[in-house]
């Protein structure tokens, strides 16, 4: 298969866990949609880590020429909206609101904080010389301690959420080194990361799948006082 076409059939397989969700977990479909609408945008920072950390071939050549590529923005929706509920979805569990009265509670004086500390930290740390990965993780992790610190009901929560949605992603990982052979060693900038590898992934690309599961995990919940 070319290496043109494999960033988009990996990024839109996302698809299938994300529409399998959705159709037999119509109670998360609120959450599942608000989640990917929010993350989508994400896609357009993919400047940031092209070539820095990878150069994947996409459509059009986009990711090589502009940074920007079409696969990016599937790829931030479909993990979104899978990483908000997959806890959720798995356990059956159904989201209540937070009552009034416990909102006010001195721990929840910090709520917007700390919704907002991963997108503080980012820029903070992005200037210091190392690759933006790095900063994307600390920033991922520090939004999840914020907020679990505010609320801390969602301790559980996200660290579970954290673990299942690296399961899935160590799938995907594997398949697509199953269905592209060295896929990863020509595309990701290995010489620029650690050099740490789990077989044939790079410790960075396991570090980003949990701390954004862990992160958005509980999002939603913090976001629109549910528990």
């Amino acid at each position: 298969m070319s290496d043109q076409y494999i960033w988009l059939i990996w990024a839109s397989a996302f698809l299938i866990p994300w529409i399998i969700i959705y159709i037999f977990s119509p109670k998360n479909r609120k959450a599942m949609l608000w989640a990917s609408w929010f993350t989508t945008p994400f896609g357009l920072t993919e400047p940031i880590f092209v070539p820095e950390y990878w150069s994947p071939p996409s459509l059009f050549d986009l990711a090589l020429t502009t940074g920007f590529d079409i696969e990016s923005l599937i790829f931030c929706f479909a993990i979104g909206g899978i990483g908000s509920v997959l806890y959720n979805s798995l356990t059956g569990h159904q989201l209540s609101e937070v009552p009034e009265q416990e909102r006010h509670h001195p721990l929840h004086r910090h709520h917007y904080k700390a919704l907002s500390a991963p997108f503080i930290v980012f820029p903070l740390l992005y200037f210091f010389p190392w690759n933006p990965i790095y900063p994307a993780i600390l920033a991922m992790l520090v939004g999840a301690i914020a907020n679990t610190l505010c609320r801390p009901d969602l301790l559980r929560k996200s660290l579970i959420g954290g673990v299942l949605f690296l399961g899935i992603y160590i799938v995907y990982l594997v398949g697509l080194e199953w269905s592209a052979p060295g896929y990863i060693e020509r595309v990701w900038n290995l010489d620029a990361l650690s050099g740490i590898s789990i077989g044939f992934a790079p410790i960075e690309e396991l570090l980003f799948a949990i701390m954004f599961g862990i992160y958005w995990a509980g999002v939603y919940e913090h976001f629109t006082w549910r528990r």
